[in-house]
C-alpha cells in the first residue's frame, strides 16, 4: 500500500525536464557518447547522459578493474532496482574496482545506434561496453532475455559466449532467474548463484591474478567454476533422453562442482547498503529511498519463488534502519521512504520503526510508503497517522477465491481474517480496495473460481453494513478485482505442476468475469485480467532447459525485444521459432513432472532441499497448510546456514 501526502514528491534533480540542448552543459562539459542532435531527436535523453547526484567517477588510471553493472531493460526501471543499488555501493567502495551502470536503451535509440555504429555505453564515463573487465546482467524475469541480448549486440560483443576473445568483458549473469540459468546457458561467461555481497572480491582478486600471469580468458573461467556460488556453463554437458527430458547433468573436467551451492548473506546488518543512492534526472519506477528491513519470509506460500530462494529470513537491525533513513534522505533529497521486505508485517521491529519514522518524516515532510503489510487493526492505525489528506486504495492479496485453494497454496489468510480487516478499513474511511488473485492453480476448481466473485461481493456488502449512509462521504465502496495467470516456478512445491495453456486461462478469466456480472453488488466491483500469451512463454523460460537458447537467440534476431512490454510481445514470432527449432510448448509448460525427473535446475543447492519441496508439493495435493517459520520449523533445510530464524525462539 502507499501513502502520499497531497504534494509528495521528491526534490527535482540538477537537469530534471531539461531541454536536450542544454545537457552537455550540466554534464560539465564532458564528452558524451551521443551528440546533441541525437539527444535532440530521441525520448528522454536525460536516461543516457549519466552525471545523475551521487553517481560515482573514479580515476581510469588509478583503477584495476571496470566493472559494467547492467539492468536489461529501460532506465526507469532498472534504476528502481535495489539489488542493482547495492552492488553498485558495494563495487566502487573497493579502491581498485570503477563500476558503472548500464541499461537498455528504448527502441529509438536502439534504431539510431544500429544505423550509426553507436556502441553500447556506460553512463558515468560514456566509455564502450566492450571495453570493460566486466558485464554483470542481473536477471529479474524472464521476459526480459531477449533484452539481455539486445545489451550485447550493441556492444559488439559476440552473443554466444564461446565465440568471444580475450579482449571480451567477462559476461556474469545474477539475480533471481539465474536459479535456472539453463535457458541462457549459451549466452553467459558465467552465473553468480545467490546474493552478491559475498563471493565478488574473490572473483575479482582472481581475475587480476590470472590477467597479471598471462593467463587466456578459458583458464579464468575454469579457475572461477571452482569458486562457490560461481556456474560455469562451458563446463557442462546435458543429455537427453528421447522423450525429451534430461538423461543427465554433470561437469565434463575434474574439479568442477557437480553442485552449485548459493550465497548467502549471513549478517544483512553489517554489510554493503547505499548511503548515497544515485538521484535520477527523471522520474523514475521507485523514486524514493528505500529501506530494505529483512530478507527472506516466513510464510512459506507454496506458488512463491522469491519465498524459498531467500531463506532462511534475516532481519536488519532497527537502530541500523533509522541511522539509515537519516542519511539517506540527507543524501538524496527524496521526498518518500518505502520499506522493502516480502512481508513487512513480519518485521519484529516494525511498530519501533514505524513511530520513529512518523516522527522523523512529520518533520521533513517526507511521505512514507509501506507495502507488503497484512490489512489489520495496527497497519490500518499506521496509516491513518501517516496519510494526511486522502485515503488511498489499500491492498489485499488472498490470491484464491475458496479457503480450500488457500490451503492449497499455503497462503495463510482466512476469509475471516480478510472481511475483518475490511470491515476496520471501512471504518477508518476508506472506500476503494484492490484484490490480488491467480487463476490456474494447481488443483483450481470452478467454484473456487467462482470464490473469486463471491468474496468481492461479500467486501462490498462489508462496506454497506458497516458505514451508514450518512457517513458514505467519498461515495460508493469500489473493489478493484486483478487476476494474473499462475506460472509455476523452479525452487517452490509448484515446480512439478502444469500450467495452463492460453485457452485454459482465457476460460477462467471469461468464468471470473461472468461470475462477478452475478453478484448483487457487481456495479462496485471492476475486474482486470493480465495476457495469457506471455504467461505461458514466461512459463516455457522458467523451466526450460539449454535448448531454448536457440529460440531465444532465434526470436532476437528476428527483431524481438522488449517482450517485457505487452506492446512489444508477439506470441506468433515465440510460437513459430519454438517450432522452428523442434520444441514443444506442450513440453515445458502443460504437463505434470514426476517427482524423480531430472530437471534443468537440480544441480542448484539453493538452500531448501527437494525432499522439503517435495513434503509440500503432496500436502497441497492433501490440501493441508504448514505453520509458518516463527510457529514451527518445517525443516526445509535453510538452518544449515546458520542464521536468521532458524536459530531464534519460536513464538
Amino acid at each position: 500500500m502507499k501513502i502520499l501526502k497531497k504534494d509528495g514528491g521528491r526534490i527535482k534533480g540538477p537537469g530534471e525536464n531539461a531541454a536536450a540542448n542544454g545537457m552537455r552543459n550540466q554534464c560539465m562539459e564532458d564528452r558524451l557518447a551521443l551528440s546533441d542532435d541525437i539527444l535532440m531527436k530521441i525520448e528522454k535523453p536525460e536516461r543516457y547522459i549519466g552525471h545523475e547526484v551521487n553517481s560515482v567517477v573514479k580515476d581510469k588510471g588509478k583503477i584495476k578493474v571496470r566493472f559494467a553493472m547492467c539492468f536489461p531493460d529501460v532506465y526507469e526501471i532498472g534504476m528502481s532496482h535495489l539489488g542493482i543499488q547495492i552492488l553498485y555501493d558495494m563495487f566502487n567502495s573497493m579502491e581498485d574496482v570503477w563500476c558503472e551502470r548500464v541499461y537498455s536503451p528504448w527502441l529509438d535509440l536502439d534504431a539510431v545506434m544500429r544505423e550509426k555504429k553507436i556502441p553500447l555505453f556506460a553512463l558515468e564515463s560514456q566509455d564502450p561496453v566492450r571495453e570493460f573487465d566486466f558485464l554483470g546482467i542481473t536477471i529479474q524475469y524472464e521476459m526480459c532475455y531477449t533484452n539481455i541480448l539486445q545489451i550485447l549486440d550493441l556492444s559488439g560483443i559476440p552473443l554466444m559466449a564461446l565465440e568471444r576473445g580475450d579482449d571480451c568483458p567477462i559476461v556474469i549473469g545474477g539475480g533471481p532467474c539465474t536459479y535456472n540459468p539453463e535457458p541462457l546457458a549459451d549466452f553467459f561467461d558465467l552465473f553468480y548463484i545467490g546474493e552478491g555481497e559475498t563471493r565478488y572480491r574473490d572473483l575479482i582478486d582472481l581475475y587480476q591474478e590470472c590477467r597479471s600471469g598471462g593467463l587466456k580468458r578459458r583458464e579464468f573461467l575454469r579457475r572461477a567454476a571452482k569458486l562457490p556460488g560461481i556456474y560455469v556453463p562451458q563446463f557442462y554437458e546435458t543429455t537427453y533422453n528421447e522423450d525429451g527430458t534430461i538423461r543427465s547433468f554433470s561437469p565434463v573436467e575434474d574439479g568442477i562442482p557437480a553442485v552449485v551451492q548459493k550465497e548467502i548473506e549471513l549478517n544483512v546488518t553489517d554489510t554493503y547498503y547505499p548511503m548515497k543512492p544515485v538521484v535520477p534526472f527523471i522520474k523514475v519506477t521507485q523514486d524514493r529511498v528505500v529501506l530494505e528491513i529483512q530478507r527472506g519470509c516466513i510464510r512459506g506460500c507454496r506458488f512463491c519463488q522469491a519465498g524459498q530462494l531467500y531463506r532462511p529470513v534475516r532481519e536488519r537491525d532497527v537502530d541500523t534502519m533509522k541511522k539509515y533513513a537519516l542519511e539517506m534522505l540527507k543524501n538524496t533529497g527524496h521526498e518518500e521512504i518505502s520499506l522493502s521486505s516480502l512481508s513487512s508485517s513480519d518485521y519484529s521491529k516494525l511498530p519501533e520503526l514505524i513511530d520513529f519514522l512518523i516522527e522523523e518524516c512529520s518533520r521533513q515532510h517526507v511521505n512514507i510508503s509501506l507495502p507488503s503489510l497484512r490489512i489489520d487493526a495496527f497497519s490500518l492505525d499506521v496509516m491513518s497517522k501517516v496519510q494526511d489528506v486522502k485515503k488511498s486504495s489499500l491492498t489485499f492479496a488472498p490470491e484464491a477465491g475458496s479457503q480450500r485453494l488457500r490451503n492449497v497454496i499455503n497462503k495463510g489468510l482466512t476469509e475471516e481474517a480478510i472481511l475483518n480487516g475490511a470491515a476496520l478499513a471501512f471504518e477508518g474511511g476508506w472506500t476503494r480496495v484492490k484484490l490480488y488473485f491467480m487463476l490456474g492453480l494447481p488443483m483450481e476448481t470452478p467454484e473456487d473460481i467462482r470464490g473469486i466473485a463471491e468474496l468481492s461481493n461479500k467486501i462490498a456488502a462489508t462496506f454497506f453494513d458497516t458505514v451508514p449512509k450518512e457517513k458514505r462521504t467519498n461515495g460508493k465502496v469500489q473493489i478493484v478485482v486483478s487476476t494474473s495467470f499462475f506460472v509455476p516456478k523452479p525452487f517452490t512445491p509448484f515446480q512439478w505442476a502444469k500450467q495452463c495453456t492460453k485457452e485454459e486461462f482465457l476460460e477462467k478469466a471469461y468464468l471470473t468475469r461472468t461470475s462477478i456480472s452475478d453478484q448483487l453488488n457487481q456495479k462496485s466491483i471492476k475486474y482486470n485480467w493480465h495476457e495469457a500469451d506471455a504467461s505461458v512463454m514466461e512459463g516455457v523460460l522458467a523451466r526450460g532447459d539449454r535448448r531454448l537458447g536457440e529460440v531465444i537467440r532465434k526470436v532476437y534476431e528476428k527483431g524481438g525485444f522488449y517482450d517485457a512490454w505487452s506492446e512489444y510481445y508477439d506470441n506468433e514470432r515465440w510460437l513459430k521459432t519454438m517450432e522452428e527449432c523442434g520444441l514443444s510448448v506442450d513440453f515445458y509448460t502443460h504437463r505434470e513432472r514426476p517427482a524423480d525427473e531430472i530437471l534443468p535446475w537440480d544441480f542448484i543447492d539453493c538452500g531448501v532441499t527437494k525432499e522439503f519441496l517435495l513434503r509440500e508439493w503432496e500436502k497441497a495435493k492433501r490440501e493441508e497448510t504448514s505453520e509458518n517459520c516463527k510457529i514451527k520449523c518445517q525443516g526445509c533445510g535453510a538452518s544449515r546456514f546458520g542464521c536468521g530464524i532458524c536459530f531464534e525462539p519460536r513464538t
